[in-house]
């Protein structure tokens, strides 16, 4: 798997926003009021408005959804989330021992 994504979480998500475009030149796909997707950021990347703000989630992708979420669990990840699907695909969510939030994407089925 190799990473493919990384989802920003903000209170404040049209603040964040418009700091990525005036800073880094960034534009944004809006999927409604609390999700923006990141476009010209040399890869994949989101913004999600939250209550409380939380580190980045680095977002991996496969093609094997399943499998990697029985890799990952039985690596010892401590599974946050369980397989559920959003507007383009499937993930499950997961901390790593040492306590990094990632996630897991594949394509719809």
């Amino acid at each position: 798997m190799k990473i493919d994504y990384i989802e920003f979480a903000s209170p404040k998500l049209e603040d964040t926003q418009s700091f990525f475009a005036k800073a880094f030149g960034w534009t944004f796909v809006d999927y409604g009021p609390d999700y923006r997707d990141i476009q010209g950021a040399g890869t994949g990347g989101g913004i999600e408005r939250v209550e409380d703000l939380r580190p980045p989630l680095v977002v991996l992708r496969t093609d094997d959804l399943e499998g990697a979420f029985a890799q990952v669990k039985a690596a010892g990840a401590t599974i946050t989330r369980e397989i559920y699907g959003f507007p383009g695909g499937r993930r499950f969510e997961f901390t790593e021992p040492g306590g990094t939030a990632m996630a897991v994407w594949s394509d719809p089925e």
